[in-house]
């Protein structure tokens, strides 16, 4: 198989290039007309609106069963609950509570999970922010975006690996774990790449840059998964990230007032993508993709080669920084003990 890692770096020389194909040239994949998920399990995090609600609509249509909107807002999660109820009656539709700028949170959503759901075999991982203005997580003390795209993320990703492999589909099959995203990767300049440690120099409100770091919080996940598939066999869970591109409709850039949200709403109706195809890459990766994606990164519904620098001397050195520091800073939650590594 030939993954992510395995691919020549992109040699397009200009991110707007990239940008022009993903919105006007991919074409979809859907899936095919008899795809059925009926007596599996999915869980979408972000459900109650934008690409996570509309992930959770495709999935129902393919016959899910039993689906779980894990969202902040309990309130908003139910009112998406009922207006998806009201379109598939037949399915068991639950919101549980996830907030993902609270380790604590997240442990309880995973145990919950453990404790009282028999079967898992999806989980799309889609709870994600920019940030405007420098804050933190007061419980952690990290930059909100970094907390919340990156290190809650990877931490729910490998409590949920367990579960995902014991409650996964019976039938041998490998369950699925999607992590949700972004071309801007590719554009990142990563200012900070050189700092040792790393992951607290993204806390500094000097050197905060609100874009960069959203597409810097993206590219460190690319570089946890580049670890991870390591300690994670594709015959039990399959692990992808997925690029939705830019899409209309959604609310990662709410934070945006004034001119600067006329602006965004104005070029995402010209040149974004519908919340339906945009959803569409994340149902691709965990209804049509198979082994072959495991540990890759997939953009327009293909398999795509991670930043170039991750392939460079540079990129390895600071790929296996990211994931010590990751797994020091995640050590409370047993990460270790689940993937089977030593401390270093």
């Amino acid at each position: 198989m030939v993954g992510s890692k395995d691919l020549k770096p992109s040699t397009t020389p200009f991110f707007p290039n990239v940008f022009f194909h993903n919105q006007f040239c991919a074409k979809p994949q859907w899936p095919a007309p008899n795809t059925s998920l009926a007596g599996q399990t999915a869980i979408v995090t972000g459900a109650n609106t934008g690409l996570g609600y509309e992930t959770a609509l495709q999935l129902l249509g393919l016959k899910l069963p039993t689906l779980i909107l894990a969202v902040r807002s309990l309130g908003k999660g139910e009112a998406a609950a009922a207006k998806l109820r009201k379109l598939h009656p037949k399915a068991d539709i639950e919101v549980w509570a996830l907030d993902m700028s609270s380790y604590d949170s997240i442990q309880a959503f995973t145990r919950r999970l453990e404790s009282q759901m028999a079967r898992v075999d999806i989980a799309i991982l889609n709870a994600g922010l920019i940030t405007a203005a420098f804050s933190t997580v007061k419980s952690t003390g990290h930059e909100e975006a970094v907390q919340v795209n990156y290190l809650s993320t990877m931490l729910l990703a490998v409590l949920l690996l367990p579960i995902l492999k014991t409650k996964g589909p019976p039938d041998g099959q490998p369950a699925r774990l999607t992590i949700v995203s972004a071309a801007l990767t590719l554009a990142a300049k990563f200012p900070n790449r050189d700092a040792n440690p790393l992951l607290p120099s993204f806390d500094d409100p000097q050197t905060y840059d609100g874009q960069e770091h959203y597409h810097s919080s993206k590219l460190l996940a690319h570089m946890f998964l580049w670890k991870l598939v390591d300690y994670v066999s594709a015959d039990d869970v399959i692990i992808n990230l997925a690029d939705p591109a830019w899409c209309k409709g959604t609310e990662l850039v709410r934070w945006a007032t004034g001119a600067a949200k006329v602006f965004v709403q104005m070029f995402a109706a010209l040149t974004g993508r519908t919340p339906q195809v945009g959803a569409s890459c994340f149902v691709d990766a965990v209804v049509n993709k198979g082994k072959e994606s495991h540990g890759c990164f997939l953009m327009s519904w293909k398999i795509h080669p991670f930043s170039a620098f991750l392939y460079t001397p540079e990129g390895k050195v600071v790929i296996k920084r990211v994931w010590d520091e990751t797994l020091a800073e995640l050590d409370f939650a047993g990460v270790r003990t689940i993937l089977g590594t030593k401390r270093a």
